[in-house]
């Protein structure tokens, strides 16, 4: 019988790749030995070389300096969301940590280096804790110059225009309202100037600017779904590119080369523009791409694919012919043994005459089956056609997994997704009231054999419906889980402020609305076996929820299995405590979803 290790990836990728400026590697981060390091790949396959893996350290961004010589990398240590900057040579064997003090949240421009390579960008909040600035560091002299936000503020820097005249940035308040800003680099005492205050609250996100540096592309959601759009610094003015009846997510420009993703019911398709003509690459297996860069003679493209049937991996577009290439293989054991299944896309209806998007997972064994209501983070995150060695498990063992996009879901538009500002556990949890009817109507499942699992807000979710809807759940499992709104407010990182006040709510003046919607006030109603796991750094959600809320379950009898990793933050970023995490999971489901071993 297979375990659930035979249905792990045998390495897990950061969302972070780049090219080199020769289009002959690509660096990338991933813990293919165990541990976080920054690797290599030869863009025409090969094995792959490990150039840095500092100690305790997770490296999470990555780029080239112009001259190739070398790799800028942020890392963290042990998931507590404090980067550092570290420079790694080719020809050197331990890198140069550029900055100081591990107190501070440092992020990296996409494109970090000015043209000559002796400028770098990043953001950091080390000014104040609440506010993220942005910094131009002059790796010659070591000296650097600081531009400050707006008040409400938090600033990304996307990169310097070719000419080294602008640096381009967003400027985020929340996940729905980022603007776009300019800084004149000429100037000895630039002020920052906003470009896109003029067309209101939206979404503008700079992605590249023209070789030119006649303007930049940038997506938005100004005229409804996410599109591509072009900014003229001529004469101020903004004009669509491309639009789609999806979000498009991700871009990249090089070479008379633009290429893009487009959301389509969770499933990612690549569009490639070269002069007036758009194509597309039909070869691409339906799943998710996380991650893309453009190789700077615009040929060819890295990125990051996950399938429900592979694991994620580094893939190699050729944009001439339209192949394929797997520079890396993550594909566990038990791949090589199954048959993985695909899921369904359906939808299914809520209030208001609303319909919700979901994948349903079915075993192929006769049923009904029992069913794992699978909840995905965020809020503002998106269940796709992804690898699961969770799902693949249970299904592998005759369990059902119906995974929806529910309200606050990214993926259908800007209003869908901020239906959940300020209300979580009010709109969310109707849904999954509605999830769990629909799962009534399959006579090939059995939703009286029905638990429930999230991790981070899905962790809040999941507690939420065992406390608050009138089913009788066999179990519920609640990774890193919110259980107290008011604490997760004030707890937030302070760079957060702003957003946390948006999307979920003041601490002080929406106290008694928060607590209204927390798990922990509804704690008494819960009686499933219950799962929590826990990181002891999580920066996010400190631990003082979980034991509180495990106190009061136990004290009342109920089932809780509680463990809390003393090295871990929000999440999982060490192999073996993500595996040991997950085959509790998957041993707790299968107890607790078959019952007696049926």
């Amino acid at each position: 019988m297979l375990a659930y290790q035979d249905f792990v990836p045998r390495q897990r990728f950061q969302p972070a790749l780049a090219f080199s400026p020769g289009c002959d590697l690509v660096a990338y981060s991933s813990n293919a030995d165990g541990r976080s390091a920054l690797w290599t790949v030869p863009a025409s396959g090969g094995p792959p070389r490990k150039l840095a893996q500092p100690p305790g350290r997770v490296v999470r961004q990555v780029a080239w300096s112009p001259d190739g010589a070398s790799v800028v990398f942020t890392a963290d240590h042990e998931g507590d969301e404090q980067y550092g900057i570290f420079l790694m040579s080719l020809a050197d064997d331990e890198p140069t940590s550029l900055t100081e003090g591990s107190d501070c949240q440092r992020v990296l421009a996409t494109n970090p280096f000015d043209p000559t390579g002796r400028y770098l960008v990043y953001a950091a909040n080390d000014r104040d804790p609440t506010v993220q600035d942005l910094l131009v560091r002059d790796l010659t002299t070591g000296s650097e110059r600081r531009i400050e936000p707006e008040e409400g503020v938090a600033f990304v820097p996307t990169e310097i225009s070719p000419d080294g005249h602008w640096l381009l940035a967003s400027g985020f308040r929340s996940n729905t309202e980022i603007d776009i800003y300019l800084i004149d680099l000429t100037d000895p005492e630039p002020k920052p100037r906003c470009v896109t205050d003029r067309y209101g609250t939206a979404l503008f996100q700079p992605q590249a600017w023209a070789p030119d540096s006649s303007g930049f592309y940038l997506l938005t959601d100004l005229w409804g779904f996410t599109a591509v759009a072009f900014y003229h610094l001529a004469d101020d003015t903004l004009d669509s590119v491309v639009q789609h009846d999806w979000n498009v997510e991700l871009l990249d420009a090089a070479n008379g080369t633009l290429i893009w993703t487009v959301n389509e019911a969770g499933r990612s398709t690549p569009y490639i523009r070269r002069g007036e003509r758009i194509t597309t690459l039909p070869t691409i297996p339906s799943g998710v791409i996380s991650t893309l860069t453009l190789a700077a003679d615009g040929q060819k493209a890295a990125v990051l694919l996950d399938t429900a049937s592979r694991p994620e991996e580094i893939v190699l577009l050729d944009l001439n012919d339209g192949s394929l290439r797997y520079l890396t293989d993550a594909r566990p054991p038990a791949l090589h043994t199954i048959d993985p299944i695909e899921p369904e896309s359906i939808t299914y209806p809520a209030a208001d005459d609303r319909t919700v998007h979901a994948f349903l997972y079915r075993p192929r064994t006769p049923g009904p089956h029992p069913v794992l209501l699978s909840i995905h983070g965020g809020p503002e995150q998106q269940e796709r056609p992804r690898y699961s060695a969770l799902y693949q498990y249970l299904l592998h063992h005759g369990i059902a997994v119906f995974a929806p996009n529910i309200a606050g879901s990214t993926g259908y538009g800007r209003a869908y997704q901020k239906l959940i500002y300020r209300d979580w556990g009010g709109i969310d949890l109707d849904d999954l009231d509605h999830a769990v009817r629909y799962l009534a109507t399959h006579t090939d499942l059995d939703p009286q054999r029905l638990a429930a699992y999230g991790g981070s807000y899905g962790g809040f979710a999941a507690l939420s419906c065992l406390a608050r809807l009138p089913y009788r759940w066999a179990a519920g499992v609640s990774i890193c889980g919110p259980t107290n709104l008011v604490t997760l407010a004030q707890d937030a990182p302070p760079t957060w402020r702003t957003y946390v006040d948006t999307v979920l709510g003041n601490p002080d003046a929406d106290a008694q609305h928060l607590l209204s919607r927390s798990p922990i006030t509804h704690a008494d109603a819960i009686d499933a076996p219950l799962l929590i796991l826990q990181g002891a750094r999580d920066p996010r959600v400190p631990r003082a929820e979980s034991d509180s809320l495990v106190e009061r379950l136990r004290a009342r009898g109920v089932k809780v299995r509680y463990e809390v990793f003393p090295d871990e933050g929000h999440g999982f970023t060490i192999p073996t405590n993500e595996v040991r995490a997950y085959t509790q999971t998957a041993d707790f489901l299968l107890t607790h979803l078959r019952g007696n071993g049926q």
